[in-house]
């Protein structure tokens, strides 16, 4: 039998401290643990960040653009023809670039991301509250829908 040194001894004395307590749950023994399992436990998912970033990039279009119309109405005061050229001009000149690549990224990943179930009947993805998971790129029309000229 060898004799064990010091350090030897300190470990196993260290490991049979470590080793007592109480036993795991029965939940925390049938608990799968996987890589993805614990990134996904403490991240939002992508596709709820990304929901996120649209609703907040089209809330500050929406202001950028209700500052906007209100400028350009106490511009043209009472000649609507020249207040309706105008912004029709600027809604045809407004960006969207960032929020629509996030909206198209939508479209493109929300159901594998998310899991969506394929419908057999349509041969397409479940709808969510009665309508598709889509969302609509902002545009023109979407500028005047909400601000009429």
């Amino acid at each position: 039998m060898t004799e064990s040194s010091a350090v030897e001894r300190e470990l196993s004395k260290r490991f049979e401290d470590a080793v007592q307590g109480k036993p795991l749950s029965r939940r925390a023994r049938q608990t799968k643990r996987s890589v993805e399992s614990y990134l996904a436990a403490g991240v939002l998912p992508r596709y709820m960040q990304r929901l996120r970033d649209i609703e907040d990039a089209t809330r500050v279009h929406r202001q950028r653009l209700r500052a906007a119309h209100e400028r350009l109405r106490e511009e043209c005061a009472d000649d609507r023809a020249r207040f309706a050229r105008r912004w029709h001009a600027i809604a045809r000149t407004w960006r969207f670039d960032e929020v629509n690549a996030l909206v198209r990224e939508h479209n493109e990943w929300y159901p594998t991301e998310s899991g969506l179930p394929l419908d057999p009947r349509t041969r397409d993805y479940v709808q969510l509250r009665g309508r598709s998971y889509r969302r609509d790129e902002l545009g023109p029309q979407w500028v005047l829908d909400r601000f009429p000229a």
